[in-house]
C-alpha cells in the first residue's frame, strides 16, 4: 500500500528513489503541497492534463518552477477525454443519483492514467495528489493508480499525520502560501471550491455548504442565468452514429461541427448561452458523507437529452429495459472510482453492444434552461407508422389483443380469486 496507508512522517532516505509525480493544478492546495514535499526530500514532477479549464498553463509552469519542480509536464487531453469518457457515459445516459452528469468523476482516470504513464517515463516511485480525505476524488485516483501500477507508491498529504497536524484547513494553506512567496487566488473571505473541465464546472464548500442557502447568480460561472438568457429558441440537429454524436448543427445560422472535440466545444456554447445544465443538489459521496454541489453542465446536458431521444426510435424496447438497469450502476462505477474495473469492462461491452443502430438526427429547441426534442429520425428507426396509428388500419390484427389481454390477465385473475378466498376464510372465523 502507499505511504498514506500508515500515515508515517515521510522523509527520504540517502539513496533512495525521490522522484514523485504530482498532479498539479497550480492552485492553492497543490502548490503548498509542491513545496512541503520539496521540504521534506522529493524530487517532484509536476503533471499539469488540459482537460478544458480555464487556466493560464504558461504562468502555473513557471509558478511550479519557481516553487522548485525540477520539470514541469503539460498534456492536452481535451480530445481524449471527449471521445474515450464523455461520450461513452452519454451513450450509457450515465447520470449519477438521477442528476449528476458526472463531470469531475470523468476527468480523474483520464488523468490518473496520464500521470501513470508520466512516473513510468520518468522512472519515478511515487505518485501524488491533492485530494482531500473526506471526498470522492482521493478514492477515483487511487483506485486509477493501482488497477494501472499495482507497485505504485502513493502519497495522500490529506491522510498523513503530520500534514495534518501542520494544516487543518484552506486557511492555514493560505497562510503558508504567504510564508513561503506562493501566489494564491484563493482568499480567507471567499474560500469556494471549484473544479473544470470541458463537461462541466463545479462549485462547493464555503457558504455552499448550507444546503438551506440559496447562492447568488455570482457563483455561476458557464451559463447565463435561464431569466436572462433569449428570448427566442434556438433550433440545432444532433447526428447520431452507434450512440455517439458525430455532428451538430445550428438550423438558425448555418454552423456545422463534426470533430468531437468541436462539437463539444460548441455544445457546450449553445448550453452556455441558452441558460442550460445548472444542477443544484446535494449527493452521497462514496465515502458514505452527503454533500451540496452546484454544477453547470450545458453542453453534456443536450447531447444527454438528443442521446436519449434517438433512443426512443432506434432501440428495441427489451434491450432499453435491461440498458436502464445498467445506467445506474454504470454511473455509480464512474462516480466510485471504478473506470479502470473488470465490472465496468463488462459494463461498457454491454452498453456498446445496445448502441450498435442508434444511428439518427434528432431536433432540438433550446430555450431558457430547457432542452426540447422536437423531431427525430433514424435509418435503424423501429418506429412503423402502420403499425403505431391511430386513423390507418393494416399491418396490426386489432382483434389480436383480446388474446392478448385475456392472457395477461390470468395470473391477475387468479391473484383476485385468491384475495376472495382468504377473505370469506377470516369472514368464517370472525
Amino acid at each position: 500500500m502507499g505511504e498514506e496507508a500508515e500515515g508515517e512522517k515521510i522523509k527520504i532516505e540517502k539513496g533512495e528513489n525521490n522522484k514523485v509525480v504530482l498532479a498539479y493544478s497550480g492552485g492553492l492546495d497543490t502548490s503548498c503541497i509542491l513545496k512541503w514535499l520539496i521540504d521534506r526530500g522529493y524530487e517532484v514532477i509536476c503533471y499539469m492534463a488540459d482537460i478544458g479549464q480555464k487556466e493560464d498553463f504558461k504562468a502555473a509552469k513557471e509558478k511550479a518552477l519557481k516553487i522548485g519542480a525540477s520539470k514541469v509536464i503539460i498534456k492536452d487531453v481535451r480530445k481524449e477525454f471527449v471521445t474515450d469518457y464523455i461520450f461513452p457515459a452519454i451513450r450509457a445516459n450515465a447520470v449519477y443519483e438521477s442528476r449528476y452528469l458526472l463531470g469531475t468523476a470523468l476527468a480523474r482516470p483520464l488523468i490518473a492514467k496520464h500521470q501513470i504513464d508520466i512516473a513510468k517515463k520518468e522512472k519515478a516511485a511515487y505518485v501524488a495528489h491533492g485530494a482531500t480525505g473526506k471526498g470522492n476524488d482521493q478514492v477515483r485516483f487511487e483506485l486509477s493508480y493501482y488497477a494501472l501500477k499495482p507497485d505504485i507508491k502513493i502519497i495522500s498529504p490529506w491522510k498523513m499525520a503530520e500534514f495534518l497536524e501542520q494544516f487543518s484547513g484552506r486557511d492555514d494553506l493560505i497562510n503558508y502560501a504567504k510564508k513561503h512567496g506562493i501566489p494564491v487566488s484563493a482568499t480567507t473571505k471567499k474560500p469556494y471550491s471549484e473544479d473544470e473541465n470541458l463537461m462541466h464546472i463545479s462549485h462547493e464548500a464555503g457558504i455552499l455548504e448550507d444546503p438551506a442557502h440559496i447562492p447568488d447568480e455570482s457563483i455561476y460561472s458557464r451559463t447565463v442565468s435561464p431569466q436572462k438568457a433569449p428570448d427566442r429558441t434556438t433550433t440545432i440537429e444532433v447526428h447520431f452514429k452507434d450512440g455517439t454524436p458525430v455532428k451538430i448543427v445550428n438550423k438558425d445560422d448555418g454552423t456545422v461541427k463534426t470533430d468531437p472535440l468541436e462539437l463539444f466545444i460548441y455544445a457546450n456554447e449553445l448550453g452556455a448561452a441558452n441558460g442550460i445544465g445548472r444542477v443544484d443538489m446535494v449527493e452521497n459521496r462514496f465515502v458514505g458523507i452527503k454533500s451540496r454541489g452546484l454544477y453547470e453542465t450545458p453542453g453534456g446536458t443536450i447531447l444527454m437529452v438528443a442521446h436519449r431521444d434517438i433512443e426512443a426510435i432506434a432501440m428495441d424496447r427489451e434491450v432499453m429495459r435491461l440498458r436502464d438497469m445498467l445506467s445506474p450502476i454504470y454511473a455509480q462505477l464512474i462516480y466510485y472510482g471504478f473506470w479502470f474495473s473488470p465490472e465496468m469492462e463488462f459494463l461498457t461491452a454491454a452498453i456498446n453492444k445496445s448502441q450498435e443502430y442508434i444511428d439518427g438526427k434528432v431536433t432540438l429547441k433550446l430555450y431558457k434552461g430547457n432542452v426540447m426534442p422536437v423531431a427525430r429520425s433514424s435509418p435503424t428507426s423501429l418506429y412503423d407508422e402502420k403499425l403505431g396509428s391511430m386513423h390507418k388500419a393494416g399491418g396490426f390484427d386489432q382483434k389480436d389483443s383480446v388474446g392478448f389481454i385475456k392472457i395477461n390477465a390470468i395470473r391477475l385473475m387468479a391473484h383476485r380469486a385468491i384475495l376472495e378466498k382468504i377473505k370469506r376464510r377470516r369472514g368464517k372465523k370472525d
